[in-house]
């Protein structure tokens, strides 16, 4: 009894071309810019529901440029380390989590005088 044996024919499997294998020093500029741009970017301070809550329950608001003012500081605090933070203004106090972006929640200066502040590691004071 003849038993034939398959035996397929090797094949050759060609590699993808890959921008990044084959122009590698413009792909890696281009992640890099990516990259530092990314870094760069500050997104804007968001607003958890309970900071919505508290600020509508104490009539507290925020205008744009001051959110703007608070996002700037919380950014270059974050650059030196500091992942939650007390924000103080003339009117309010704000515990803000700078590791999240995120206003965590928000009192008035009187009702602010009488707490004590735990695990923040950073105070901002703004005008």
């Amino acid at each position: 009894m003849t038993q034939r044996i398959f035996q397929p024919h090797p094949q050759y499997i060609q590699p993808r071309s890959n921008k990044a294998t084959t122009g590698g020093h413009s792909s890696n500029a281009n992640f890099k810019m990516q990259l530092a741009s990314a870094l760069e970017t500050t997104d804007e301070l968001k607003i958890s529901k309970h900071a919505k809550q508290r600020l509508e329950q104490r009539g507290i608001s925020i205008e744009p440029s001051q959110l703007q003012q608070m996002t700037a500081k919380v950014n270059e605090a974050k650059k030196m380390g500091v992942q939650d933070s007390l924000v103080l203004f003339n009117h309010a106090a704000f515990i803000v989590s700078a590791k999240n972006n995120t206003i965590v929640t928000a009192m008035d200066r009187t009702e602010a005088s009488s707490q004590i502040f735990t695990n923040i590691n950073g105070t901002i004071i703004m005008d």
